[in-house]
């Protein structure tokens, strides 16, 4: 049986170029996102991929995300845990709140409200287990000036990979986490606009994330950083 994996955010970016990569390894694959005219043109009418337009920050639409693609899909062997959101710049102190918690619904409730139907699933499924692959980001090691809210969720999403990687080892469930610096993306591209900096091919970044997603249940990529080689994270830069 073909193996199984839902992408968050996969109607662009990181998790759209994933989407690919899984689908041509041949993996069936749901694509989950907000807007389902993006997660369309991804699937491209692949029979492999089942489009699941969700809301990753509200619990009863992942909920029912996630029974949807069991259904259409049989099983879950892999999550990557991927949406995410990069506000406007801004210092703290012209951090709007409800900007703030907007972040948070998404880059970090919407990553634990995914992780907490997929780790049921991997626990409830016969045979049971699973892998989880959390998008971290370079921001969970060193911030982006004026990133208040986009760095501490990312700092958050690491406590969340180390603390879903001990509740899973009784349930053959592996957590790992993919921190990814400068993958030439929408979002990177309008960053490196007010800041350049040197970038690396999106598809790099997906064939990592397929690497963890391949090994087997008995081996796990804790963490891994992959970054485009001279962008200015080593060092004082």
């Amino acid at each position: 049986m073909a193996r199984t994996t839902a992408i968050t955010g996969a109607g662009s970016g990181i998790g759209a170029a994933t989407a690919r990569a899984f689908l041509d390894a041949g993996w069936r694959v749901a694509l989950m996102g907000r807007r389902p005219a993006p997660l369309e043109e991804v699937a491209a009418g692949n029979p492999d991929a089942l489009v699941v337009p969700a809301d990753v920050s509200d619990a009863d639409q992942v909920d029912r995300a996630f029974a949807t693609l069991v259904q259409g899909l049989g099983r879950l062997d892999v999550l990557f845990n991927n949406a995410g959101v990069f506000p406007a710049a801004a210092t703290i102190d012209e951090t709007d709140p409800a900007e703030w918690r907007r972040v948070v619904d998404i880059n970090l409730t919407g990553a634990f409200l995914c992780a907490r139907a997929a780790f049921a699933q991997m626990r409830a499924q016969r045979p049971q287990g699973g892998r989880i692959i959390n998008n971290g980001s370079i921001a969970a090691h060193v911030p982006r000036p004026r990133s208040v809210a986009y760095t501490a969720t990312k700092h958050a999403i690491t406590g969340l990979t180390r603390a879903l990687s001990l509740d899973g080892r009784d349930f053959d469930i592996a957590c790992g986490q993919i921190d990814i610096g400068n993958a030439r993306t929408p979002m990177v591209e309008a960053l490196s606009r007010r800041d350049p900096q040197p970038t690396m091919d999106v598809a790099d970044a997906a064939r990592a994330v397929l690497h963890m997603a391949e090994l087997p249940l008995e081996a796990n990529v804790q963490f891994m950083t992959l970054m485009a080689t001279k962008m200015p994270y080593i060092g004082r830069g």
